[in-house]
């Protein structure tokens, strides 16, 4: 319990899932809250107070389904878990928090829209200006900018309906109307320490997390506010995920400019996402325009509609790219016919690059990649900008399928410590393992014929117990015939047990196969997935590749389908 009240004290904004053996407990005030949130049992437990200690506890193997439950009412949870082994720990095993989880940071697949980003924005109010920085941690997407006023700062949560929000104290006394963010999107919002938003600091956290002596090689120099909302938004993410946040590659700074300025009230009556009574996608526009096939191109075409261009070279580019996937129709059904397999890439490499992939995610990667060379070959043939560029960005990650293909089951489990995940012929020391498991009777029954043929001994028996292990049973009236390579075990009234370094081997073999298997499974998988790690950039900017081109050929079908035409544009303002 003093173990568990020191870590409550660091984390004392998170409710405490702390382990013990297959729960995860939580005690006094927390206990309090979960039992009235989840509608769970309260008990107590006695540990040295006058007075029992609430608590409540689920198991451990299902603790996604209650911390996304806590996680929508806003809450955060820090997870706290055993790490070292208890068979090897000397007196209370050590815990520690491996991660807290917040509305903006849940990985939880089945708690996320997948056809929507999962947004945290870091906001820094600092005396006119703000400055923003927005992340997706499933999908590695950053961005950075500034704006002058609260409205332009409102326009731009709007955009982004993010998650949760992270802010300086200063931004609840700016005029931002935060209950109504609240209450209307559904957003989070919490304060943190002065510390987060020191300029010194928040510059040195983004030249280390992204490896650059100076910020100038980022492009985002020219943003002093909004590299300190940048900077204070790494450093939450570091302290509430534990990990180095490798699928964060990039941070992107974009003036609110370079798009169509559309303010809230506007956004919502035009409907571009989500019904004005109903907040429902069915009757907006996002509705009518997708026919995405992957859930990365119904997150781009979201951005497309939240976000339209106002540059008319770029808006003849698209326009270009649909204009030719309408001409071409076999090859634009053939595109979407090889995009249909293709699983969510960009949240796969985001879980691979966290270490918290299981096997089953990485045949879902390989199915996925086996698509690109044959989407690839088509874009060849096309010709518009638009299309040449995607095409060029899309690398086949041919070795990384054929890494996956020559080491991991078709049909793996979920879990990584049940085995099963490994093929065979992969690796030589897992096939002998295998081998042990299975084939252990038939060894130790071809070793006892051979020792009888071998000494004479026709009565000669291989024996196990559980103190002993195997032994070779020799009765008395055969003792003499007993080879000097037998070292005597144990001697018995009418026999005697023997060991020989034969059969050491194979008991080692037999009763360490299974465990050994089953570690030895995990570490090349744990192995592997770190090797799949390594390339998060060339994966991101592939999966960024493909929702593009799966956007463009969900337009193409649908202005066919819907007889639209392409519109021309001009500069002098005139609609005709």
């Amino acid at each position: 319990m003093q173990q568990y009240m020191k870590t409550k004290e660091e984390y004392k904004d998170c409710i405490l899932f702390y382990r013990l053996g297959d729960f995860y407990e939580m005690f006094f005030d927390d206990a309090l809250l979960v039992s009235k949130e989840l509608e769970l049992t309260l008990t107590g437990k006695d540990c040295g107070l006058e007075e029992r200690a609430p608590m409540c506890g689920i198991p451990f193997h299902a603790a996604d389904t209650y911390i996304n439950r806590l996680i929508e009412r806003g809450h955060k949870v820090a997870i706290c878990e055993q790490v070292e082994d208890p068979k090897k720990a000397k007196g209370l095993v050590k815990r520690a928090v491996i991660r807290v989880v917040t509305p903006g940071t849940t990985l939880d697949a089945t708690s996320l829209d997948e056809s929507k980003n999962n947004y945290l924005m870091s906001i820094v109010s600092i005396a006119d200006r703000f400055g923003c920085a927005i992340a997706d941690i499933t999908t590695g997407d950053c961005f950075l900018t500034e704006v002058p006023n609260s409205q332009k700062l409102v326009d731009e949560i709007n955009k982004f309906s993010p998650a949760e929000i992270i802010c300086n104290d200063s931004f609840f006394m700016s005029g931002v109307d935060t209950d109504d963010l609240k209450e209307r999107l559904g957003i989070c919002i919490f304060s943190l320490d002065a510390w987060y938003f020191d300029d010194d600091t928040c510059r040195k956290e983004l030249r280390e997390h992204f490896h650059v002596t100076n910020l100038e090689g980022l492009g985002i120099s020219d943003y002093d506010s909004g590299i300190i909302a940048a900077g204070a938004l790494f450093l939450y993410l570091k302290e509430t995920q534990k990990t180095a946040l490798s699928q964060m590659t990039t941070i992107r700074p974009y003036t609110a400019e370079r798009y169509m300025l559309i303010d809230s009230s506007s956004r919502r009556n035009l409907e571009l996402v989500e019904t004005l009574r109903e907040k429902q996608k069915r009757g907006s526009l996002l509705w009518v325009l997708d026919k995405t096939k992957t859930a990365m191109g119904a997150r781009t075409l979201r951005s497309f509609v939240e976000q339209p261009l106002i540059d008319a070279e770029e808006i003849n580019r698209r326009l270009e790219a649909l204009e030719e996937l309408n001409e071409k129709p076999m090859l634009r059904d053939e595109i979407r016919e090889y995009l249909n397999p293709v699983y969510d890439l960009e949240r796969l490499v985001g879980r691979i690059s966290y270490q918290s992939a299981n096997p089953r995610d990485l045949t879902a990667f390989k199915s996925s990649i086996g698509m690109i060379p044959h989407i690839r070959g088509i874009l060849l043939e096309l010709q518009s900008k638009e299309i040449q560029g995607i095409c060029e960005d899309m690398d086949t990650l041919e070795d990384l399928y054929t890494l996956i293909d020559a080491a991991i089951e078709e049909e793996p489990p979920i879990t990584v410590r049940e085995g099963g995940i490994i093929k065979d012929g992969y690796h030589e020391e897992i096939d002998r393992l295998r081998e042990a498991k299975s084939q252990g009777k038939n060894w130790l029954a071809e070793l006892e014929a051979k020792e009888r043929e071998k000494t004479g001994i026709k009565n000669l028996k291989i024996k196990f117990n559980k103190v002993f292990g195997y032994y070779l049973e020799v009765t008395n009236s055969f003792k003499d015939l007993v080879p000097d390579y037998y070292t005597r075990k144990q001697t018995l009234t009418n026999a005697e047990r023997y060991i020989t370094p034969e059969l050491k081997e194979m008991e080692d073999m037999i009763l360490g196969a299974e465990d050994k298997l089953v570690q030895l499974e995990y570490e090349l998988f744990r192995e592997l997935r770190e090797q799949i790690a390594k390339n998060v950039v060339r994966i991101q900017k592939t999966a960024k590749a493909l929702a593009k081109i799966d956007v463009f050929a969900s337009l193409a079908l649908i202005s066919e389908q819907n007889h639209y035409c392409r519109p021309s544009l001009n500069q002098n303002g005139r609609i005709d």
